[in-house]
């Protein structure tokens, strides 16, 4: 049995002249080859950049596609998240397991130890890629996966970018897997939202979206406050069987009391109705927040609670702190690291206090 502090270690191995190439322009969407071992496993692969403003960070993350095998564990492609900005490193996958927790489809993650070519990278987050076979391992229906891209996927008619009117219903998305006519559908469903009256949306939402799981997605982010996370940083999947969009959380490094840049964000920053269009129409419909309230009132009560996640925290702590130590990105800021795990229990008090404070005078 593997003691709690190991992680797996992956050896990425790639011809010097293609790494060359692949940091001469951060830019590139083209991948190279590599290989990537895995104890005793090889894997034939195609190695990328991932991610925007993460790019031009001293710590790359990546994306790896598998092409011999084509698949690992299921998957034909996984991301590994270098987690910069976050000095604990742990917040991206106390989220997406929150997520979890709360009954949202949410992204599988792991910590592994990175190497390319025999040089230590340091501590990653590996993620389960949202795609078709994300939703074979749940053994959900086949459906479309639409991520959430920039500003613009606001659920408004209005872009969050440049406060202007959208060119499109569909700006701000991107395709990942696409049925036929579901395209067509996430118009339809932008389009409702933005024109139908209080009592035409209160009767006809629920044919378009999931209610239920999207006020668990609207908990969820409540509480760990991802202030981006309203307008991107998610992904829509449409069941084929229930017609109804589902949404999913992606990329939430920037929570638990800590903003994009590692900068403290006060408990009191995002308020408990949330933000975008679609958010303020289901709130103003008294059966929907009703609902949204008993909900929150069960969380914080069962899930969002410093006596909770205080074991969940200090079990990924140690788990990689003797990885850290390795870790070439993580030599000056290890007292840091050492003091996030009660910072962000901190936070979680001060939050579930400023939640309680406000989530009856929404009923």
């Amino acid at each position: 049995m593997e003691e709690k502090s190991q992680i797996p270690i992956y050896q990425l191995i790639v011809h010097p002249k293609n790494l060359h190439e692949l940091k001469s322009d951060i830019w590139t969407e083209e991948p190279i080859p590599a290989v990537l071992k895995i104890g005793k496993k090889r894997y034939d692969i195609d190695f990328s950049f991932r991610g925007s403003h993460t790019r031009k960070m001293k710590k790359k993350s990546y994306n790896i596609q598998f092409i011999s095998p084509q698949k690992f564990y299921g998957a034909k492609e996984i991301h590994l998240n270098a987690e910069y900005k976050d000095p604990s490193l742990l917040r991206n996958k106390l989220s997406l397991d929150f997520f979890s927790m709360l009954g949202a489809l949410s992204p599988v993650s792991r910590f592994v130890f990175i190497t390319i070519n025999a040089k230590n990278q340091g501590v990653y987050l590996q993620l389960e890629s949202v795609d078709e076979q994300f939703l074979q391992k749940r053994q959900l229906p086949k459906g479309s996966i639409f991520y959430a891209v920039d500003g613009d996927a606001n659920f408004s008619l209005m872009s969050d970018l440049d406060k202007k009117v959208k060119n499109s219903l569909l700006a701000g998305y991107e395709a990942k897997v696409l049925q036929e006519g579901d395209d067509a559908k996430l118009e339809e469903l932008i389009y409702k939202i933005n024109t139908l009256s209080n009592h035409e949306f209160s009767s006809e939402i629920k044919k378009y979206l999931d209610v239920e799981k999207y006020l668990c997605w609207l908990i969820g982010i409540i509480c760990t406050q991802n202030y981006d996370g309203f307008v991107h940083n998610y992904a829509l999947y449409r069941n084929s069987e229930s017609g109804q969009f589902e949404i999913i959380p992606w990329d939430y490094d920037a929570t638990w009391g800590r903003d994009v840049n590692g900068r403290v964000m006060e408990h009191d920053y995002v308020r408990v109705e949330g933000f975008n269009t679609l958010t303020a129409r289901l709130l103003n419909v008294p059966d929907i927040r009703k609902g949204y309230v008993q909900k929150f009132e069960k969380v914080l009560q069962e899930a969002f609670a410093t006596e909770i996640l205080q074991p969940i925290v200090y079990k990924h702590y140690e788990q990689i702190r003797p990885h850290v130590l390795k870790d070439p990105y993580m030599t000056e800021k290890v007292k840091q690291f050492d003091a996030e795990p009660e910072f962000i229990l901190k936070f979680v008090q001060k939050r579930g206090d400023y939640i309680k404070e406000f989530i009856s005078s929404l009923e």
